[in-house]
This record gives C-alpha cells, sequence and structure tokens, in this order.
C-alpha cells in the first residue's frame, strides 16, 4: 500500500476513489466505508494526524484506540491500495468547506469520495455531504454516502469501541471491530515474582494511549520474529496489590511456552475478561487463582472465533 504525507503528494489518485474520515479503531463501519470505495476503483483513505481533537481540544481528546501504524497496517489489511495522511494542525483547522473541495477534487482528482452520512469538513464544520455532492456534481465526480453500520442493534463507532475497552468490555468491542482489540509493546524486565511463583510473565511496555481496565484476560500473543503463530495468554492488567504495587503494568503469562522474551516485540489480543484484578490473602493463594485463570482461559481461546 502507498501512503501519502498529504494531499499534495497524491496527485497519481486521479480518478480513483477515496473514503475520507479519521478512521480511529478502523471498526466495521469504516470498513464498510472502504469496501464502498472499493467497489469504484482502486481504494484509497484520506485522514488526519494528529487526530483533530489532539490540535484542537487536547484536554478533552480521546485516547486513541490506534496508532497511525497500526491504522495504516489496518487499511492495508481492508484492502486499500493507498493512504494520504493529511497533517492537522490550527491553520490546516482554517481551511474553507470549498478550498477542502478543491484539494480533493481538483488537486488529486478523485472521481469517487466515499462518506459517512454524518461526514462534516472545512472550517468550522462548514462543509456537509449535501456541499460535497453539489462541489463533486459541478466536477463529474460522485459522492456515495455510506449509512451507519450497526452490530446487535448499536451503532458501530469509536467512541463505543473506545468505551468498552476502557471498561474491559473487549469481546463487546470485537464485536464493533470486527476483531480483537489489540495492542503493540516491547517486553521489559519487571519484579520477576510471576517466575518465582511458577508463572513468567513478560511485563510488555507499550505506546497505546488505550489500554483495558485493570483485570485479568485471555489472550493471544504474538512474537515479531515468528508472526505466523499466536500463543494462547493470560494477563493481568493493573498495580498487582497483592505485592503492595502502585504503578499499573500489562503482565502476560503465555501458556505452555518456553524462551527468552526480553526485548522482544509482541502484539497482544484481547479476547475477554475473566475477573477484576484483586488483593489476595497470600502469595498461595494468588497462585491458586492464576491456576483458576489459566485455565478459563483455556477456555476462553478455543472457543474463540479469531
Amino acid at each position: 500500500m502507498k501512503v501519502f504525507q498529504s494531499v499534495q503528494e497524491a496527485r497519481e489518485l486521479a480518478g480513483g476513489a477515496i473514503a475520507l474520515g479519521n478512521f480511529d479503531g478502523v471498526h466495521v463501519g469504516h470498513q464498510a466505508l472502504f469496501a464502498e470505495a472499493r467497489r469504484h476503483g482502486p481504494a484509497a483513505a484520506l485522514t488526519f494526524h494528529p487526530h483533530p481533537g489532539k490540535v484542537l481540544q487536547p484536554e478533552l481528546a480521546p485516547k486513541l484506540i490506534t496508532l497511525l501504524p497500526r491504522k495504516l497496517e489496518l487499511f492495508e489489511a481492508y484492502g486499500l491500495a493507498a493512504a494520504v495522511v493529511q497533517p492537522f494542525n490550527r491553520e490546516y483547522a482554517r481551511t474553507p468547506s470549498s478550498a477542502f473541495e478543491e484539494s480533493l477534487l481538483d488537486v488529486m482528482g478523485v472521481k469517487h469520495v466515499v462518506v459517512g452520512s454524518d461526514f462534516t469538513y472545512g472550517a468550522a464544520r462548514a462543509g456537509t455531504v449535501a456541499t460535497l455532492r453539489e462541489a463533486a456534481g459541478q466536477r463529474g465526480a460522485q459522492v456515495h454516502v455510506v449509512q451507519p453500520v450497526t452490530v446487535d442493534g448499536l451503532v458501530a463507532s469509536s467512541s463505543k469501541v473506545r468505551e468498552y475497552i476502557l471498561e474491559g468490555r473487549v469481546a463487546a468491542a470485537h464485536k464493533l471491530l470486527g476483531r480483537p482489540f489489540d495492542l503493540d509493546g516491547t517486553v521489559v524486565p519487571g519484579a520477576g515474582r510471576g517466575r518465582g511463583i511458577g508463572f513468567p510473565t513478560a511485563n510488555v511496555d507499550t505506546q497505546n494511549e488505550l489500554r483495558p481496565a485493570p483485570g485479568v484476560y485471555a489472550l493471544r500473543v504474538r512474537i515479531s520474529d515468528n508472526t505466523s503463530v499466536w500463543h494462547p495468554a493470560v494477563a493481568n492488567i493493573g498495580v498487582k496489590p497483592t505485592f503492595g504495587g502502585s504503578v499499573v503494568t500489562i503482565e502476560a503469562h503465555l501458556l505452555d511456552f518456553q524462551g527468552d522474551l526480553y526485548g522482544k516485540e509482541l502484539r497482544v489480543q484481547f479476547l475477554d475478561r475473566l475477573r477484576a484484578e484483586q488483593r489476595f490473602g497470600s502469595v498461595t493463594e494468588l497462585a491458586g487463582q492464576i491456576k483458576r485463570d489459566v485455565e478459563a482461559a483455556r477456555t476462553v481461546i478455543a472457543r474463540a472465533d479469531v
């Protein structure tokens, strides 16, 4: 997949189809836009970086579900031939809607524009689907509007996915994403307590902004040097209260795994939340619960449709 760093660089997309949006999470609603774009020839997506909320209202900006590298990886996985990553700053936010239309329809010269029904653009969000359709019609282009996608009666949205993940409801987020929520990280040294009680863990240091609520989760883990293999795992997110901890960590125990993970890059897929994090009266009690967590995780992973 080709990646263009601005609209000005993307002139070779002339005549093609493009989907517009922030696409945080790349959920099933976004995937529907991509599918519609693919119906009209080689498809691309135009997205913005940083997320406009980070620029315009940083104190209220949401935690991102997917960082840019993962977002681009998902674009390609869902069949896009190209992506345009338009830099977003306060100056760009003042772009009149007419100038945005020109950049899209004249500079890039796309012939098919795919948007959601509530799409707005330009300074003060003055541009709407109606104005975009009018501008496109004047240039012999077409606008294709994709209606919201619902799952079990609920509209798929980035805000709902984010809410579910923050609540620890990763199985519900899975339905809206069309895949398990995942994050990437590097294994860094920990305190080694897990190994001492028979359950060695990988302490996953991640740059992901969004992390599930504290608790114990069933996972699948992929190691960067063998991306074809997914390992069943169980993880604790939290402060490890039995040991008097105060820093939130992600500690993953890979089931039936032997090997050194320090320094390895991992991708962690969250399949389901098994229980809340809790404090135990002794390390022996904790070890007994971890054994039960491992068996519960095996059951979840065995029936997972991923």
